[in-house]
């Protein structure tokens, strides 16, 4: 699994040509074109509510960073465990095609293939924030010394309430006890030395360092290894939120030494709304059983049913005896019907692999890149770093011409014309062209109807 390029950026691609016909030759070409007829992609007509020719199109889907499209398997899949419902009932649990009782350990290997993990470093449960609180239990343990969270600024909203509450909770001022880094000024993203220095300075107050690995707002992908080996210098624990990195961008969260790792399911990972969350814990502290703190080196957690050791669960006994690795963080039983979906697509992740997906999605946001710059120009500002190798697959688009619709108008002029792209405060588009359902074509016809938009 390749890792995210430490230098300068990869050679620039061959020469593109800002013609449909290109774009369409570039989809001809695409040794990855077979997944897009893996997903279901919304329709213009559910996007608009137009009815007559073109309405039931394909619409130009580009926010996958919010919803994945659905998978084809997907309905079949629900369709299964509802059918081992009906006719097996509870001996589904040992009988069923998929039998539950065993359903989430189908996800250990997929899910430490997807993320760079070990076998037993990750477990596939609850939901994003969930998690990072449940992750916060066992790493955010702060001292009158340590006691500091560092963020970065433009965190998720719900990693900044988080981390606030786990501040307060252990009896702090979050005011005090969370760091959030700025970019410089007149400037979009943060520095990896700049993070880098702030750690050096004043490491020795931070307890614990919880950073977006693909910034939700700019598209900016940290510097993962450099800053988690900055982090563990000085002194803390290093913990990542994948929220849009895991399925968008190759990471190898074991080998880096990320301490944890949380992300949802429900964007790139195309598991469906609101679909059941993923949690890297690195094996050195999956291997510590011991959760009561103290003396004896023990690592708190909250414990569930599903968290005891197998052998144990059934006896009904009511001492905890921790499983080893992310299993023993799992509070409850998992749901079935939620996680059938998110099965179908990591198998398709499984199939054509996160390092090929890279490979093309380089070449897709910087197509995009390339038309937006070349037909647009100066009349937008592209937020998102410039070099491939930090950022994802979505760019961040702030429109700067004054006589052209921006923000939420410029939404709704784009989604009028069968465009899905979406907004965010205070005037940012973002479009995020997925490599394993979108196309080239995409690309070229979304810039050519944002042009369109523009001058209108």
């Amino acid at each position: 699994m390749p890792t995210p390029p430490p230098g300068p950026p990869p050679p620039a691609p061959p020469a593109f040509r800002d013609t449909e016909s290109f774009a369409l030759d570039l989809d001809r070409a695409d040794p990855l074109r077979a997944g897009r007829e893996l997903f279901h992609i919304p329709t213009v007509r559910g996007l608009t509510g137009k009815t007559g020719p073109g309405a039931d199109a394909p619409s130009i889907y580009l926010t996958g960073n919010s919803l994945g499209c659905m998978p084809r398997a997907a309905r079949e899949a629900v369709v299964q465990e509802l059918d081992d419902w009906q006719h097996l009932g509870v001996e589904a649990h040992l009988r069923g095609k998929h039998p539950w009782l065993p359903y989430h350990e189908g996800f250990r290997d997929m899910g430490a293939r997807l993320v760079g993990g070990r076998p037993g470093e990750v477990v596939m449960m609850n939901s994003l924030t969930v998690n990072l609180h449940l992750m916060m239990v066992s790493f955010y343990r702060p001292t009158p010394e340590r006691y500091r969270i560092v963020i970065e600024d433009a965190a998720f909203p719900s990693d900044s309430y988080a981390v606030q509450t786990q501040a307060a909770f252990h009896g702090l001022d979050p005011a005090d006890a969370v760091v959030r880094l700025r970019p410089r000024e007149g400037e979009h993203t943060l520095r990896t030395e700049d993070i880098v220095e702030y750690l050096r300075m004043s490491g020795r107050h931070v307890a614990l360092v919880l950073l977006g690995g693909v910034n939700y707002l700019t598209g900016q992908w940290f510097d993962m290894p450099k800053i988690t080996a900055a982090g563990h210098e000085a002194g803390a624990l290093v913990g990542w939120d994948l929220a849009h990195g895991a399925g968008n961008v190759p990471t190898q969260l074991h080998e880096w030494g990320a301490d944890f790792a949380v992300w949802c399911s429900y964007k790139y990972l195309n598991a469906g709304p609101g679909a059941v969350a993923g949690c890297f814990v690195h094996e050195k502290h999956g291997k510590n059983t011991q959760w009561r703190p103290g003396g004896d080196g023990g690592l708190p957690r909250f414990a569930g049913w599903w968290g005891n050791e197998p052998a144990m669960r059934f006896k009904m006994r009511p001492e905890f005896v921790a499983r080893a690795g992310a299993d023993s963080w799992q509070l409850s039983n998992p749901p079935i019907l939620s996680m059938a979906p998110l099965r179908t697509s990591l198998e398709i992740f499984d199939k054509f692999g996160i390092g090929a997906l890279r490979e093309k999605s380089i070449r897709l946001t910087g197509y995009l890149e390339w038309l937006l710059t070349t037909r647009l120009g100066e009349k937008i500002q592209i937020l998102t770093p410039r070099d491939p190798g930090a950022r994802g697959c979505a760019l961040s688009i702030a429109v700067k011409a004054p006589d052209a619709p921006a923000g939420k108008e410029l939404l709704s002029l784009l989604v009028s014309r069968g465009v899905a792209c979406d907004f965010r405060e205070p005037n940012v588009i973002r479009a995020a062209p997925v490599p394993l359902y979108n196309t080239f074509h995409d690309v070229w016809r979304f810039v050519d109807i944002l042009g369109q938009v523009m001058r209108s």
